[in-house]
């Protein structure tokens, strides 16, 4: 079909719209890419200008289209391209988020197996125990958060390291601000339960490697579920506009410029803090 001369039944503005509808679908044009000039569209249409300016205006109004005078006609920017571009935006937070948590958990576990005295496991061990009584349905999850955070934070504090107890408060909102967003995951709650269990049974039995890999493991599971779910969105956006976000082509001709038409365990759930997400 592309470019061919217009020869379908019906009005002629309406086929015209169709026509170029289809061509930025069929071609994967991305937002921003540019359209042939309106002489042009209309020459190989086989239609006049104004009926091509006419249906431009009606795509406008539907926002497919751009149109800059004096610069020419665009594909615009969708509400579907926006937000698949967020969360390819999240995407990437989530991983530099869940980078650093690996950088600064795993030797706090490890330091908290080799220097923890017995008082620091009997209160992580209640802690623990509060933290199973809140998995326990009707789940309160703000509750719940409070008590995943603790959890961790008690870790930190037990590794002793002065430097890392600067990372404290900041640890502190990684870990909280987004849990929402994974505890709502089906299964989270207990595979984050399961994995808190090891982290203690490690720390408790001062096995520096194996409270790091316990820790290693389950903040990366809280990484691939956070991830997992950024993706599934990201195909409802693709989804939404049964556009599929294929490489952009640029339009033909420049713009003609006058009149202006030419031319993205339940302990450790993700959640987006500014941009990013909580495990």
């Amino acid at each position: 079909m592309a470019w061919d001369p217009i020869k379908e039944p019906g009005s002629l503005t309406d086929r015209i719209v169709d026509r170029i509808g289809h061509l930025i679908d069929d071609e994967g044009l991305d937002a921003g890419a540019r359209l042939p000039a309106e002489r042009e569209m209309a020459r190989m249409l086989g239609v006049s200008r104004p009926a091509v300016r006419e249906a431009v205006k009606v795509l406008e109004a539907r926002g497919r289209l751009m149109v800059r005078h004096g610069q020419g006609v665009f594909v615009a920017r969708t509400a579907v391209d926006e937000v698949r571009e967020r969360l390819s935006t999240l995407e990437v937070n989530l991983n530099e988020l869940f980078d650093m948590r690996l950088v600064l958990e795993e030797p706090a576990a490890m330091w908290a197996a080799e220097r923890a005295t017995d008082d620091d496991i009997a209160e992580l061990a209640e802690g623990l125990a509060a933290e199973e009584a809140a998995r326990r349905p009707p789940i309160d999850f703000a509750a719940l958060r409070e008590l995943d955070t603790a959890f961790h934070m008690q870790i930190v504090r037990m590794a002793k390291n002065r430097f890392l107890q600067q990372t404290l408060g900041v640890l502190q909102e990684m870990i909280s601000s987004g849990m929402e967003t994974t505890l709502s995951i089906p299964g989270r709650v207990e595979v984050a339960r399961g994995d808190h269990r090891r982290i203690f049974a490690a720390v408790a039995a001062h096995d520096a490697a194996a409270a790091a890999a316990a820790v290693h493991a389950h903040i990366a599971g809280a990484r691939d579920a956070a991830l997992a779910r950024v993706r599934r969105d990201a195909d409802g956006a693709d989804g939404a506009d049964g556009v599929d976000g294929a490489d952009g082509a640029d339009g033909a001709d420049g713009a003609d410029g006058a009149d202006g038409a030419d031319g993205a365990d339940g302990a450790d759930e993700v959640v987006p803090v500014d941009g990013a997400a909580r495990c």
